[in-house]
């Protein structure tokens, strides 16, 4: 069976509702899914009372995006609880760090002739937490562009005429407040910083110094040989493993959730071993590596 750890809804930037989600994933057979949506849990509760009805083992989760020197990473936690009051604290700047970079890029893009109002903005995002995927889809609305992807080429991706920088924790931050809340931090997608993983050897050891839990190593962007890389590095740091679609809907073209004959199929037995590294994680009141062994 397989597992889903890495999807989105509607409550950032993915197009299904969190029930939605569990219904593909009940179709699939799916053994356990997370929704990690950007810089919110607002979902979390929609998509746990679903999967108690559809009988899917729902873990909690986010996906932070954070600094590491000059790298830009993704950080993905998982258990974490959705009441701690400091997780809320940090995700509240990042949420407010997203609304004022929303404010400068509609203003960058009036200045290139492109009129998006606030009030346009908000309506097409309807919920959670609205970026630039929600303005991409506004400029192929307007047939400024004719896809997504050409939005973000021309306009909104970095280095482009109305791109932005915006608020983000250090990597050891973002490790700590979700060890803070409980929960288990790993990093996303590493495969794509480098295809030779070369700098993915030097970044995993900085980071299991701050206490990394795990690589994400099953994804769609990661081939057979980068997935093996990965591999050899949980094992030399004891790390966990996950993996998932990092399905988004018809946001990004996404083939489908885990488990889908287009798409990849992280082994269940990874649930198993998260499972066990946040619990250890709460027990131990660090990143539990003392406390969980690899299977």
């Amino acid at each position: 069976m397989c597992v889903d750890l890495h999807t989105h809804s509607i409550y950032s930037d993915g197009t299904s509702t969190p029930e939605e989600l569990v219904l593909q994933a009940a179709l699939l057979k799916l053994r356990g899914l997370a929704i990690t949506d950007h810089d919110t849990m607002e979902g979390y509760r929609e998509a746990l009372d679903a999967g108690n009805r559809a009988g899917i083992c729902i873990v909690s989760g986010l996906e932070i995006s954070c600094l590491h020197g000059p790298l830009s990473l993704h950080m993905l936690g998982f258990g974490v609880d959705p009441e701690n009051a400091v997780l809320n604290c940090k995700l509240q700047q990042l949420q407010d760090g997203r609304r004022t970079r929303n404010r400068q890029i509609l203003a960058k893009l009036a200045d290139l002739g492109i009129q998006i109002s606030d009030d346009e903005l908000q309506e097409n995002s309807k919920c959670g937490q609205t970026g630039r995927p929600h303005i991409a889809r506004l400029l192929v609305e307007k047939r400024i562009v004719s896809g997504m992807d050409q939005a973000f080429r021309r306009y909104l991706g970095k280095g482009k005429p109305a791109y932005v920088e915006r608020f983000c924790f250090k990597a050891a931050e973002a490790i700590d407040f979700i060890h803070g809340a409980g929960g288990a931090a790993v990093l996303a997608h590493p495969g794509i910083l480098s295809q030779d993983m070369r700098l993915q050897t030097r970044l995993v050891h900085e980071l299991v110094e701050r206490k990394l839990d795990g690589l994400e190593v099953f994804h769609p962007a990661h081939s057979k040989k980068v997935q093996k890389k990965l591999h050899g590095l949980t094992q030399r740091y004891n790390l966990i493993t996950t993996g998932g679609s990092d399905y988004h809907g018809g946001n990004h073209g996404d083939k489908g959730l885990a488990g889908d004959k287009r798409n990849i199929c992280p082994p269940d037995a990874i649930l198993e071993e998260l499972l066990e590294r946040i619990e250890a994680i709460r027990v131990n009141g660090s990143n539990g590596s003392n406390g969980s062994k690899k299977k």
